[in-house]
């Protein structure tokens, strides 16, 4: 695979499992050093990257904790010196209520991570990449950030307002170098829909039976997506939330 990531560097958070990990060994395969950021250490992620060649770290960060993400861009930044490529990816589905239903702390934590992290992510990576002139943020939301998804209330609206802090984030930068879009998956098959469906055959059935295409997504085809944003193949692109969901909102 052409390395057209080389010497380059990507921070990936939730990177230890499912779309962050798949995307952190993509950016790997390309030549990038990664940054994997989660607060669950899978070693597996790294062994593998690191056998195929690569080079990753792990950073043991909680999104929603400001302290954390300091740490891990100031971390990042005395290793390496420069932040080319972030993926916002962390976060929770929450647990399944609804609207009436939903508890304050499944709010507040869900929220918490899925939003706030995000912002928080942005806040402390924007600098450093406008010192640099240069570089690229991909968020990652949901097909529930396009649309409504009854049982998950604050998992849907931090979705939606994933995708407007992204436009917001992509015309303030618009001009300074800065490119900032989002990705929006359908059902892919990662621990949170396992979560979702409790590996029941017949819950599974009725999520693939929700994508046109028949199945549910894999994690390396999101990831396709959120490396090819990052390239220089999508220089035109920014303020954008991309579907990576199988035709789920076309119909």
């Amino acid at each position: 695979m052409e390395k057209i990531f080389d010497q380059k560097i990507a921070i990936v958070t939730g990177g230890s499992f499912g779309i962050g990990r798949a995307t952190a060994e993509a950016f790997a395969r390309r030549g990038a050093k990664v940054i994997i950021a989660d607060w669950i250490e899978d070693n597996s992620v790294i062994k593998q990257i690191k056998d195929e060649g690569g080079i990753a770290i792990f950073i043991k960060c909680d999104v929603s904790k400001v302290s954390d993400v300091d740490n891990l861009i100031e971390q990042t930044i005395k290793q390496f010196g420069r932040i080319d490529f972030a993926v916002n990816n962390a976060g929770i589905e929450g647990i399944t209520a609804s609207v009436h239903e939903c508890s304050e702390e499944n709010w507040d934590k869900t929220i918490g991570i899925n939003l706030k992290g995000i912002w928080l992510c942005m806040k402390h990576e924007i600098p450093h990449m406008l010192k640099q002139g240069k570089g690229v943020i991909v968020n990652i939301a949901s097909v529930a950030g396009l649309i409504g998804f009854p049982g998950l209330p604050a998992y849907v609206a931090s979705k939606h307002a994933i995708i407007g802090l992204t436009k917001t984030a992509a015309l303030e930068n618009a001009k300074l170098g800065i490119r900032v879009n989002a990705v929006c998956p359908g059902v892919i098959k990662t621990p949170m829909i396992d979560r979702l469906t409790g590996k029941d055959k017949t819950v599974e059935k009725s999520y693939e039976d929700m994508e046109p295409v028949g199945r549910m997504g894999k994690p390396e085809e999101v990831a396709e997506a959120v490396v090819w944003l990052c390239s220089d193949a999508a220089s035109f692109v920014t303020g954008t939330a991309i579907p990576v969901d199988g035709g789920w909102i076309a119909g």
